[in-house]
């Protein structure tokens, strides 16, 4: 039973990974301009409170942008620019957004 749990759990995350589409997130993230707050690489943005982007989790990001759709509901993320953001955008687009921006090199550290 175990064993059938953990194939049906990997199996399910093989599909969501797989259907994220790298090329597609990143005419996204140029469409609703991402950079402009995040910086060109997504690394540096204009203001020290955003986040550095390039690098992070896929899953984390998509989930990160799901709790901006939400808003100040259940599990949501309040910010008024981020919120008008997102609204436009379906699961894949988010799937796909994170996709690419986890595909982008990093300046994320653990430990300094």
């Amino acid at each position: 039973m175990k064993t059938l749990i953990a194939s049906l759990a990997l199996g399910l995350f093989s599909l969501s990974a797989a259907a994220a589409d790298v090329t597609r997130g990143g005419e996204l993230v140029k469409k609703y301009n991402c950079a402009s707050c995040h910086g060109a690489d997504f690394n540096k943005p204009i203001d020290p409170s955003y986040p550095k982007l390039g690098g992070q989790h896929a899953d984390y990001l998509a989930h990160a942008l799901r709790a901006y759709k939400r808003g100040a509901g259940a599990n949501g993320r309040v910010n008024a620019i981020m919120a008008l953001q997102v609204q436009p955008l379906s699961n894949r687009d988010m799937d796909d957004i994170g996709a690419y921006l986890a595909s982008l090199p990093s300046q994320l550290v653990v430990k300094k």
